[in-house]
């Protein structure tokens, strides 16, 4: 139906999907009020579908102010998710973490035929699941930090045992990073010194996900690259986060009025800003994304080492969110990354459906 190129087309339904049941449900409405904000209403018809904490699907047709304040829920009507096709031609999911980043709704897209935004299955649940990305960024070669894991199920049997053998293996250095496998914007993370501090990390982790990763904490700089393409790939400039907590966790990155100092371009030399960027070219290449995503580093204070972190193939999309500013301070305008999305996402769905798919 359309091009890579959106110029003289008509009016597109772009179906922004927000909310879920995720635990990041509240900063999806925030990044869904943004996309909204930013769209060209002279090439796009925003279709608000909005999906609540229970899983229920909803259409909103009011205001984007609503839909960050969560108040969209009173004034939306019940939506048959099976009729999307009908009232849309493209899908944005703006759903960060579980049952929206994870390849879930992606997978439902693929069987309903409609072209969508970003990574596909595949990609959405290896990125969504930090364990699996871990393993395939470590066969590839690509430079991870020391990490093992646990599952929920072993929890409250012997604690300190369990919290011991996680301490062998990482060597005892402290401090660890405890996170679920399966979430985004450090929803459930924490940074823990000490063993009693790892039981109770776990323990809060646990009620994420049910498979949990401890990393060792890397003393250094956050550096992010926000990623474009299909095919040819390319990297955005690359910037650096200094929170203003201990650590950029949930409340600092959404909560904090913006405290937090966000440094683009970061003040690194321009070997390793360049080394940074190939990094991030090869691991999202390593996982098969596709359309946008968002590569994080860590960047060792002692010895210069830089370390993949994780990437998030639906990064944030508010005001304060690194992806959006990370191309701008590349030269591309918020309007105009939104329709550069949509073009790799009709490009990839053209791609895919023009294969051969039956055997002669």
């Amino acid at each position: 139906m359309y091009g890579s190129d959106l110029n003289g087309r008509n009016m597109i339904k772009l179906g922004i999907i927000f909310g879920g049941r995720s635990g990041e449900h509240t900063v999806s409405l925030m990044s869904a009020a943004s996309v909204i904000n930013a769209l060209d209403n002279k090439k796009f018809q925003a279709v608000c579908i909005g999906i609540t904490r229970q899983g229920e699907w909803k259409r909103y047709t009011g205001p984007s102010a609503d839909i960050e304040s969560g108040e969209w829920e009173k004034k939306a009507m019940p939506f048959n998710f099976g009729s999307l096709k009908e009232e849309i031609d493209f899908a944005f999911p703006v759903l960060h973490g579980p049952y929206g980043e994870d390849g879930t709704i992606q997978g439902l897209f693929e069987m309903a035929d409609i072209p969508y935004a970003g990574c596909g299955v595949l990609a959405s649940s290896l990125a969504m699941d930090k364990i699996m990305a871990k393993e395939i960024f470590s066969s590839r070669g690509l430079p991870i930090c020391g990490y093992t894991t646990a599952m929920s199920e072993e929890l409250g049997k012997d604690d300190e045992l369990l919290a011991s053998e996680i301490e062998q293996k990482l060597s005892n250095k402290y401090p660890f990073f405890v996170k679920p496998a399966n979430m985004g914007s450090s929803v459930g993370v924490n940074k823990v010194k000490n063993r009693a501090g790892l039981i109770k990390a776990l323990h809060e982790a646990a009620k994420y996900d049910r498979r949990l990763i401890i990393e060792e904490g890397i003393a250094g700089r956050e550096l992010e690259a926000a990623m474009l393409g299909n095919v040819e790939v390319k990297a955005s400039v690359v910037g650096e986060i200094r929170p203003a907590a201990e650590f950029y966790d949930y409340h600092t990155k959404y909560f904090d009025g913006g405290q937090s100092e966000i440094i683009i371009p970061a003040d690194i030399s321009p070997e390793t800003a360049e080394e940074v960027r190939e990094l991030a070219v090869k691991a999202y290449c390593a996982l098969d994304c596709a359309g946008f995503a968002r590569v994080d580093f860590f960047l060792e204070n002692k010895t210069n080492k830089i370390y993949i972190s994780e990437i998030n193939t639906i990064p944030g999309f508010t005001k304060y969110s690194m992806f959006t500013r990370l191309w701008e301070g590349a030269g591309v305008t918020y309007p105009g990354l939104l329709e550069r999305i949509v073009e790799l996402g009709y490009e990839r769905y053209h791609t895919k459906n023009h294969r051969q798919t039956t055997v002669l």
